[in-house]
Protein backbone atom coordinates (compact mmCIF):
# COMPACT_ATOMS: atom_id res chain seq x y z
CA UNK A 1 0.00 0.00 0.00
CA UNK A 2 1.39 3.62 -0.95
CA UNK A 3 2.06 5.57 1.87
CA UNK A 4 1.61 9.86 0.76
CA UNK A 5 1.60 10.63 5.03
CA UNK A 6 4.90 10.80 6.68
CA UNK A 7 3.01 10.02 9.92
CA UNK A 8 3.36 6.70 11.03
CA UNK A 9 -0.05 5.52 12.42
CA UNK A 10 -1.60 2.88 14.67
CA UNK A 11 -5.51 2.07 14.75
CA UNK A 12 -7.65 0.85 17.65
CA UNK A 13 -11.71 0.62 16.71
CA UNK A 14 -13.76 -1.95 16.77
CA UNK A 15 -17.92 -1.34 16.21
CA UNK A 16 -19.11 1.18 12.63
CA UNK A 17 -18.12 4.19 13.52
CA UNK A 18 -14.88 3.21 14.19
CA UNK A 19 -14.60 1.65 10.93
CA UNK A 20 -16.05 4.75 8.95
CA UNK A 21 -12.87 6.69 10.53
CA UNK A 22 -10.76 4.26 9.39
CA UNK A 23 -12.11 4.05 5.71
CA UNK A 24 -11.48 7.71 5.44
CA UNK A 25 -7.37 7.56 6.84
CA UNK A 26 -7.01 5.22 4.44
CA UNK A 27 -8.87 7.29 1.69
CA UNK A 28 -7.15 10.31 2.80
CA UNK A 29 -3.16 8.94 2.78
CA UNK A 30 -2.95 7.77 6.12
CA UNK A 31 -3.46 4.05 6.56
CA UNK A 32 -2.14 2.48 10.06
CA UNK A 33 0.78 0.56 10.23
CA UNK A 34 -0.97 -1.69 12.76
CA UNK A 35 -5.11 -2.25 13.67
CA UNK A 36 -6.35 -3.12 16.86
CA UNK A 37 -9.56 -4.43 17.29
CA UNK A 38 -12.13 -6.49 20.40
CA UNK A 39 -11.79 -10.18 19.93
CA UNK A 40 -14.47 -11.97 17.66
CA UNK A 41 -17.76 -12.88 20.26
CA UNK A 42 -20.51 -14.38 20.03
CA UNK A 43 -23.64 -12.77 19.05
CA UNK A 44 -27.01 -12.47 18.57
CA UNK A 45 -29.83 -15.22 19.49
CA UNK A 46 -27.85 -18.13 17.40
CA UNK A 47 -24.89 -16.72 19.49
CA UNK A 48 -22.59 -17.24 15.98
CA UNK A 49 -19.06 -15.74 16.41
CA UNK A 50 -19.23 -12.09 15.39
CA UNK A 51 -16.52 -10.05 13.42
CA UNK A 52 -16.10 -6.12 13.96
CA UNK A 53 -16.53 -3.66 11.04
CA UNK A 54 -12.81 -2.74 12.03
CA UNK A 55 -11.86 -5.98 11.65
CA UNK A 56 -13.60 -6.53 8.17
CA UNK A 57 -12.31 -3.52 6.99
CA UNK A 58 -8.59 -4.35 8.08
CA UNK A 59 -8.43 -7.67 6.33
CA UNK A 60 -10.10 -5.92 3.43
CA UNK A 61 -7.32 -3.51 3.15
CA UNK A 62 -4.50 -5.57 4.28
CA UNK A 63 -3.56 -4.12 7.21
CA UNK A 64 -1.87 -5.67 10.21
CA UNK A 65 -4.35 -6.55 12.75
CA UNK A 66 -4.50 -7.50 16.39
CA UNK A 67 -6.99 -8.60 18.89
CA UNK A 68 -6.40 -9.09 22.12
CA UNK A 69 -8.46 -9.57 25.15
CA UNK A 70 -6.68 -6.80 26.79
CA UNK A 71 -3.44 -4.07 26.25
CA UNK A 72 -2.62 -4.62 29.73
CA UNK A 73 0.43 -7.03 28.38
CA UNK A 74 0.47 -6.23 24.67
CA UNK A 75 3.34 -3.35 22.96
CA UNK A 76 3.07 -1.32 20.10
CA UNK A 77 5.72 0.33 18.14
CA UNK A 78 7.67 3.22 19.46
CA UNK A 79 8.19 4.84 16.76
CA UNK A 80 4.46 5.22 16.05
CA UNK A 81 4.19 8.71 16.05
CA UNK A 82 0.32 8.67 17.09
CA UNK A 83 -2.44 5.61 17.63
CA UNK A 84 -5.51 6.74 16.64
CA UNK A 85 -8.60 5.58 18.51
CA UNK A 86 -12.55 5.59 18.22
CA UNK A 87 -14.67 3.59 20.04
CA UNK A 88 -12.43 0.75 20.89
CA UNK A 89 -14.15 -0.38 23.88
CA UNK A 90 -10.78 -1.60 26.03
CA UNK A 91 -9.25 0.12 28.48
CA UNK A 92 -5.60 1.81 27.36
CA UNK A 93 -2.85 1.14 30.18
CA UNK A 94 -0.54 4.00 30.78
CA UNK A 95 2.22 2.50 28.81
CA UNK A 96 0.34 2.27 25.58
CA UNK A 97 -0.94 5.86 26.14
CA UNK A 98 3.02 7.01 26.60
CA UNK A 99 4.52 5.29 24.00
CA UNK A 100 3.80 6.90 20.71
CA UNK A 101 5.37 10.34 20.01
CA UNK A 102 2.32 12.61 20.26
CA UNK A 103 0.60 10.08 22.50
CA UNK A 104 -3.22 8.25 21.30
CA UNK A 105 -5.52 10.71 19.81
CA UNK A 106 -8.78 9.92 20.29
CA UNK A 107 -12.02 10.61 18.01
CA UNK A 108 -14.95 11.07 20.73
CA UNK A 109 -18.55 11.27 19.50
CA UNK A 110 -19.54 14.40 21.60
CA UNK A 111 -18.47 18.01 22.25
CA UNK A 112 -16.43 17.09 25.56
CA UNK A 113 -16.70 17.42 28.58
CA UNK A 114 -20.24 16.81 27.42
CA UNK A 115 -20.77 13.29 27.96
CA UNK A 116 -17.98 11.49 28.50
CA UNK A 117 -18.25 7.92 29.11
CA UNK A 118 -19.75 4.72 26.84
CA UNK A 119 -22.74 5.74 24.70
CA UNK A 120 -22.52 9.35 24.23
CA UNK A 121 -24.38 9.58 20.61
CA UNK A 122 -27.93 7.78 22.78
CA UNK A 123 -27.52 10.06 26.13
CA UNK A 124 -27.46 13.24 24.00
CA UNK A 125 -30.66 12.36 22.22
CA UNK A 126 -31.94 10.71 25.11
CA UNK A 127 -31.33 14.29 27.37
CA UNK A 128 -33.18 16.66 24.08
CA UNK A 129 -30.01 17.73 23.23
CA UNK A 130 -30.45 19.92 19.89
CA UNK A 131 -26.86 20.11 19.69
CA UNK A 132 -23.67 17.88 19.29
CA UNK A 133 -20.64 16.92 17.72
CA UNK A 134 -17.20 15.27 18.03
CA UNK A 135 -13.96 16.18 19.53
CA UNK A 136 -10.33 15.39 18.85
CA UNK A 137 -8.77 14.77 22.19
CA UNK A 138 -5.82 13.95 23.69
CA UNK A 139 -6.00 10.71 25.63
CA UNK A 140 -5.10 10.34 29.19
CA UNK A 141 -5.75 8.06 31.88
CA UNK A 142 -8.65 9.47 32.64
CA UNK A 143 -12.25 8.74 31.47
CA UNK A 144 -12.17 11.28 28.13
CA UNK A 145 -10.67 14.35 29.92
CA UNK A 146 -7.89 14.94 28.22
CA UNK A 147 -6.85 18.26 26.52
CA UNK A 148 -8.62 19.04 22.77
CA UNK A 149 -6.79 19.35 19.64
CA UNK A 150 -10.53 20.58 17.80
CA UNK A 151 -14.33 20.15 17.63
CA UNK A 152 -17.18 19.83 14.93
CA UNK A 153 -20.76 20.63 15.25
CA UNK A 154 -23.55 19.58 14.57
CA UNK A 155 -27.55 19.86 15.36
CA UNK A 156 -29.85 16.81 16.05
CA UNK A 157 -32.86 17.02 14.29
CA UNK A 158 -35.91 15.81 15.44
CA UNK A 159 -36.80 12.95 14.21
CA UNK A 160 -33.31 12.17 14.37
CA UNK A 161 -32.17 8.32 15.24
CA UNK A 162 -28.81 7.27 16.84
CA UNK A 163 -28.04 5.38 14.28
CA UNK A 164 -28.72 8.30 11.86
CA UNK A 165 -26.90 10.57 14.50
CA UNK A 166 -23.92 8.12 14.43
CA UNK A 167 -23.15 7.97 10.53
CA UNK A 168 -23.40 11.89 10.66
CA UNK A 169 -20.67 12.42 13.72
CA UNK A 170 -18.42 9.82 12.01
CA UNK A 171 -17.79 11.53 8.67
CA UNK A 172 -17.33 14.95 11.40
CA UNK A 173 -15.08 12.74 13.25
CA UNK A 174 -12.90 11.86 10.02
CA UNK A 175 -12.54 15.78 8.77
CA UNK A 176 -11.72 16.78 12.22
CA UNK A 177 -9.50 13.72 12.44
CA UNK A 178 -7.59 14.54 9.05
CA UNK A 179 -7.13 18.50 10.03
CA UNK A 180 -5.91 17.33 13.39
CA UNK A 181 -3.14 14.98 11.99
CA UNK A 182 -2.29 17.51 9.03
CA UNK A 183 -0.86 19.90 11.79
CA UNK A 184 0.13 17.61 13.96
CA UNK A 185 3.46 18.76 16.02
CA UNK A 186 2.37 22.18 15.23
CA UNK A 187 -0.92 22.30 17.31
CA UNK A 188 -0.92 22.30 21.61
CA UNK A 189 -4.33 20.63 22.48
CA UNK A 190 -6.41 22.77 25.19
CA UNK A 191 -7.37 21.58 28.57
CA UNK A 192 -11.35 21.21 28.29
CA UNK A 193 -13.76 23.83 29.62
CA UNK A 194 -17.20 23.67 31.41
CA UNK A 195 -19.54 21.45 33.28
CA UNK A 196 -18.47 17.80 32.72
CA UNK A 197 -21.60 14.94 32.51
CA UNK A 198 -21.44 11.44 31.87
CA UNK A 199 -22.86 8.65 29.12
CA UNK A 200 -22.94 5.75 30.79
CA UNK A 201 -23.18 2.55 29.15
CA UNK A 202 -26.43 1.35 27.55
CA UNK A 203 -28.29 -1.81 28.94
CA UNK A 204 -31.03 -3.50 28.82
CA UNK A 205 -32.92 -1.11 31.15
CA UNK A 206 -32.54 1.48 29.36
CA UNK A 207 -34.68 0.24 26.47
CA UNK A 208 -37.68 -0.26 29.09
CA UNK A 209 -40.19 2.59 28.85
CA UNK A 210 -42.16 3.82 31.57
CA UNK A 211 -45.12 5.35 30.16
CA UNK A 212 -44.85 7.69 33.49
CA UNK A 213 -42.33 9.84 31.76
CA UNK A 214 -43.25 12.70 29.43
CA UNK A 215 -44.48 11.74 25.85
CA UNK A 216 -41.39 14.11 24.42
CA UNK A 217 -38.96 11.97 27.12
CA UNK A 218 -40.15 8.57 25.38
CA UNK A 219 -40.31 9.69 22.07
CA UNK A 220 -36.24 10.68 22.85
CA UNK A 221 -35.99 7.02 24.11
CA UNK A 222 -37.26 5.90 20.68
CA UNK A 223 -34.97 7.93 18.47
CA UNK A 224 -31.84 7.15 20.79
CA UNK A 225 -32.28 3.75 21.02
CA UNK A 226 -33.81 2.74 17.56
CA UNK A 227 -32.13 0.04 15.40
CA UNK A 228 -29.94 -0.52 18.39
CA UNK A 229 -31.66 -2.41 21.29
CA UNK A 230 -34.96 -0.79 20.76
CA UNK A 231 -36.95 0.84 23.58
CA UNK A 232 -40.08 -1.82 24.80
CA UNK A 233 -43.11 -1.73 26.31
CA UNK A 234 -45.02 -5.07 26.80
CA UNK A 235 -49.37 -5.62 25.93
CA UNK A 236 -50.70 -9.30 27.48
CA UNK A 237 -47.51 -10.46 28.00
CA UNK A 238 -46.19 -9.69 24.39
CA UNK A 239 -42.88 -7.69 24.45
CA UNK A 240 -43.62 -4.69 21.87
CA UNK A 241 -40.19 -2.62 20.28
CA UNK A 242 -41.51 0.70 19.28
CA UNK A 243 -39.28 1.84 16.42
CA UNK A 244 -40.87 5.20 15.27
CA UNK A 245 -43.19 7.04 17.07
CA UNK A 246 -43.79 11.25 17.67
CA UNK A 247 -45.28 12.72 20.72
CA UNK A 248 -49.03 14.29 20.56
CA UNK A 249 -51.35 16.25 22.74
CA UNK A 250 -53.88 14.13 24.78
CA UNK A 251 -56.32 15.34 27.62
CA UNK A 252 -54.72 15.22 30.99
CA UNK A 253 -56.20 12.72 33.21
CA UNK A 254 -55.47 9.63 31.28
CA UNK A 255 -53.86 6.82 32.82
CA UNK A 256 -50.00 6.61 31.66
CA UNK A 257 -49.60 3.54 29.48
CA UNK A 258 -53.41 3.67 28.38
CA UNK A 259 -54.25 2.88 24.76
CA UNK A 260 -56.23 6.16 23.84
CA UNK A 261 -56.65 5.10 19.50
CA UNK A 262 -55.49 3.01 16.95
CA UNK A 263 -55.84 3.37 13.74
CA UNK A 264 -54.03 3.53 10.37
CA UNK A 265 -52.33 6.44 11.34
CA UNK A 266 -50.80 5.00 14.51
CA UNK A 267 -51.68 3.77 18.12
CA UNK A 268 -51.94 6.42 20.47
CA UNK A 269 -50.28 6.11 24.36
CA UNK A 270 -50.95 8.04 27.40
CA UNK A 271 -47.85 9.21 28.92
CA UNK A 272 -47.51 11.20 32.11
CA UNK A 273 -47.67 14.33 30.08
CA UNK A 274 -49.09 14.35 26.60
CA UNK A 275 -49.46 10.67 24.58
CA UNK A 276 -46.75 8.74 22.25
CA UNK A 277 -48.51 7.93 18.36
CA UNK A 278 -46.80 4.70 17.69
CA UNK A 279 -46.41 4.23 13.91
CA UNK A 280 -43.58 1.19 13.29
CA UNK A 281 -43.18 -1.45 15.94
CA UNK A 282 -41.39 -5.02 16.45
CA UNK A 283 -43.81 -7.83 18.19
CA UNK A 284 -42.06 -11.51 19.04
CA UNK A 285 -44.79 -12.94 17.93
CA UNK A 286 -45.52 -14.57 14.16
CA UNK A 287 -42.01 -13.81 12.01
CA UNK A 288 -40.94 -11.14 14.43
CA UNK A 289 -40.86 -8.82 11.68
CA UNK A 290 -41.26 -4.84 11.84
CA UNK A 291 -44.33 -3.44 10.71
CA UNK A 292 -46.05 -0.26 10.36
CA UNK A 293 -48.81 0.15 12.86
CA UNK A 294 -51.78 -0.67 10.62
CA UNK A 295 -50.12 -3.74 9.79
CA UNK A 296 -50.21 -4.54 13.39
CA UNK A 297 -53.67 -3.68 13.90
CA UNK A 298 -54.73 -5.77 11.15
CA UNK A 299 -52.86 -8.39 12.49
CA UNK A 300 -53.23 -8.76 16.46
CA UNK A 301 -56.07 -6.43 16.90
CA UNK A 302 -56.60 -7.73 20.55
CA UNK A 303 -53.09 -6.23 21.58
CA UNK A 304 -54.16 -2.55 20.34
CA UNK A 305 -57.63 -2.27 21.15
CA UNK A 306 -58.39 1.29 22.98
CA UNK A 307 -58.51 1.04 26.63
CA UNK A 308 -56.22 -1.69 26.85
CA UNK A 309 -53.14 -0.84 29.15
CA UNK A 310 -49.83 -0.95 28.06
CA UNK A 311 -47.19 -2.42 30.60
CA UNK A 312 -43.30 -2.29 30.98
CA UNK A 313 -41.55 -4.91 29.56
CA UNK A 314 -38.81 -6.53 31.68
CA UNK A 315 -35.44 -5.41 31.52
CA UNK A 316 -33.88 -8.49 29.94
Amino acid sequence: MLRNSPLRLGFAGTPDFAASILQHLIEQGFPPEVVFTQPDRPTGRGRKIGVSAVKRLALEANLPLRQPASLKNESIDADLDALIVAAYGLLLPPHILQAPRFGCINVHASLLPRWRGAAPIERAIMAGDRVTGVTIMQMDEGLDTGPTFNRLETAIEAPMTGLELEHILADLGARALIDCLNRLGTVTPEPQQGQATYAKKLTSADSVIDWRQSAVTIVNQVRALAGRMPASAASADVRIRILKAQAVSASQGQSPGKILSADKQGIVIACGDGAVRITRLQLNRGKGTAMDAAAAINGYADLFSPGLTFDECPSQ
